[in-house]
């Protein structure tokens, strides 16, 4: 069996998951991550991966629907089988994800059931199918944001699923304590240059002007923090949510 340690990143292709991937990478962490339909943006992040002597292999996976779940952990499976001599992994990071921004007046009921598909039913029950591949004494790191703190016009749906997830992710360091997994909540807040946030002159210096250190966030200031999460250094926290916003709105 493999002593090597291994990553199961969701939405790994681009903005903070491609971070997330690149920065485990760096420490040593062979990585398996998921693109909803993006190939060319998969195949560069596995080529920025191999580039640093890491093993890196995409997959594709609509975290919306559960129903493929089963079929992705035997692709998966087969993966670390054939190329690690095992079917586990080590860390399980849940960053797949899209942004909503919609007035509380003007938020359909469809629109409401895909945030909870994605981020909160999706994060849910892959979570749970993956926890007969996880390593006792692994890590889950659920990637939530600055507005399950704050409140912001326009984002209300969006909050109300990053704000189940902080509590979700307490519940999973209670129950997964007794293999060794910790679980932590990583919340960063605007990240500008992942193909979520709103992209503006206007809205970057919006999010400057209501940040202590005077900057909008980018998505190489959160895979630093999860590797660090994935580390022996961070062996003892457990059940935490690390906001990285900069300073918003404190």
């Amino acid at each position: 069996m493999t002593t090597q340690k291994i990553a199961l990143v969701t939405g790994g292709s681009r903005g903070i998951g491609k971070d997330i991937a690149i920065s485990l990478a760096k420490k040593g962490v062979d990585i398996l991550f998921t693109y909803h339909s993006n190939t060319l943006e998969a195949e560069k992040t596995v080529a920025a991966i191999t580039a640093l002597g890491r093993k890196a292999f995409a997959l594709p996976l609509n975290t919306a629907d559960i129903s493929g779940f089963d079929h992705f952990f035997q692709q998966a499976s087969t993966i670390l089988e054939t190329n690690f001599g095992t079917n586990r992994f080590d860390f399980l990071i849940n960053n797949a994800g899209t942004s909503l921004s919609d007035s509380i007046k003007d938020t359909t009921e469809a629109q409401f059931d895909d945030m909870i598909n994605i981020h909160v039913k999706g994060v849910y029950f892959l979570t749970q199918k993956a926890l007969n591949y996880i390593q006792d004494g692994g890590r889950v790191i659920n990637i939530s944001s600055a507005v399950s703190r704050v409140s912001f016009p326009g984002v209300s749906a969006y909050g109300i699923m990053k704000g189940a997830i902080d509590v979700y992710t307490r519940f999973l360091a209670q129950e997964l304590g007794a293999r060794g997994i910790s679980a932590n909540v990583v919340a960063p807040g605007a990240i500008f240059g992942g193909g979520a946030m709103e992209d503006t002159p206007e809205m970057r210096a919006f999010v400057a002007g209501v940040t202590a250190l005077g900057r909008v966030g980018l998505p190489d200031d959160v895979g630093g923090v999860v590797a660090f999460l994935c580390s022996d250094d961070a062996k003892w926290v457990n059940g935490q949510r690390i906001e990285l916003t900069g300073g918003m709105n404190l």
